[in-house]
């Protein structure tokens, strides 16, 4: 079809059923890369379909946001859609909107767009404008029925993407407002392992700014307890064991199940050992007994890179203490050519793991597609 044409279809005065065959054919076109690179070339579609997810047909206006899903799980697609069809003011003026029907969908769009940092800012910027804070957001995904309409699962990894940047962390992680630990709880959702995975990348991120750990560990915080759960099985531990982990984790019933997602099991394992980056928090981990768990997973693991994130955390766990000056891991200075020694062995790990079919994921969940009305990773 002539873009002209198509274009001249996609007005808010054109009749509605036209209208919707121009939108489920572009819907089709997203779909695949080359479609995609169309949008690409020919951006006043999208500027189009971005005009009509305000259509007073819901049929029209949900198929436009399932073509933003698509084109915003491109990354290459992002500067058209938040500089030339400026869909993000839009975007965030709506996700507030407690009576919107179409929110779960904006979630998916925003959290695409934020998975890369200059988008990411981009989006920042917009939410300063418009006075939407992360404090917001973390209300909104914390309130049961907030929009009846939608489950705001997405909203999790929106919150994960946000924390790449300092000045949400900085919210996240403010003592006054204690924003983080009104996500805690999501660790354990069973409902939802979008939501879980969103919740744990957050927190992840929060802990690369080591001078919040002591808090973080400490009891207005108390991380360790929702972190360790998910990765506890049934196994029987001796009493001696047992009595010297936190309560929470204390003889634990035999059919206890552990977190079922391997990519979520890996992220919580990597928050624990960026905790374990000062001696503080290393002391407290050890206090705590978390190696026992460590030892159960790392036995029970199928998953290759799981199973190296248990080794690595074990390593620290039950290693000696780095010698005087070196105390602080995450400051620790290593020589170029040790980094780059390093950057190879995890090079050459990532290859193993995805021979074995495991698929490596960054601290950012995957982007979201919407193909014949399915999502798809």
């Amino acid at each position: 079809m002539d873009v002209d044409e198509l274009l001249s279809f996609l007005t808010p005065e054109t009749r509605p059923d036209v209208k919707d065959h121009a939108t489920e054919y572009l819907l089709g076109l997203s779909g695949n890369r080359e479609g995609l690179l169309h949008l690409l070339t020919n951006p006043d579609l999208l500027v189009a379909v971005s005009s009509l997810t305000s259509d007073p047909s819901n049929a029209i206006a949900k198929e436009c946001y399932l073509i933003l899903i698509n084109a915003s799980a491109d990354a290459k697609l992002h500067q058209v859609l938040v500089n030339r069809a400026n869909v993000v003011p839009g975007l965030l003026k709506n996700l507030q909107d407690p009576q919107f029907m179409f929110t779960d969908q904006i979630c998916t769009i925003l959290s695409n767009l934020t998975r890369h940092r200059p988008t990411c800012s981009t989006v920042s910027k917009a939410m300063v404008q418009q006075e939407v804070s992360v404090a917001q957001l973390v209300d909104m995904f914390c309130t049961e029925g907030f929009n009846k309409m939608a489950s705001l699962h997405y909203l999790g990894p929106l919150l994960s993407n946000l924390s790449q940047l300092p000045e949400h962390r900085t919210v996240m992680l403010d003592p006054h407002r204690c924003v983080i630990k009104r996500l805690l709880p999501f660790l354990s959702y069973e409902a939802s392992a979008t939501r879980r995975g969103g919740v744990i990348a957050t927190i992840r991120n929060c802990c690369l700014d080591h001078a919040c750990h002591d808090w973080m560990l400490g009891d207005d915080v108390d991380v360790l307890p929702f972190l360790l759960l998910p990765l506890a099985g049934p196994e029987e531990l001796s009493e001696e064991e047992n009595e010297g982990l936190p309560v929470d984790l204390q003889y634990l019933p035999d059919d206890k199940a552990r977190e079922q997602d391997p990519d979520i099991r890996k992220l919580l394992l990597e928050t624990l050992l960026l905790l374990t980056a000062t001696k503080p928090g290393r002391q407290t981990l050890k206090k705590n007994n978390v190696y026992p768990i460590i030892r159960e997973l790392h036995l029970w693991e199928k998953d290759a890179s799981v199973s190296a994130a248990c080794e690595n955390l074990v390593q620290v766990l039950i290693g000696d203490e780095p010698e005087e000056g070196m105390e602080n891991l995450l400051e620790v200075e290593v020589p170029e050519e040790v980094e780059e020694k390093l950057k190879q062995a995890d090079q050459k790990e990532q290859e193993e793991n995805k021979k074995e079919g495991v698929e490596e994921t960054g601290e950012n969940r995957k982007s979201q597609q919407i193909q014949d009305g399915w999502i798809r990773s």
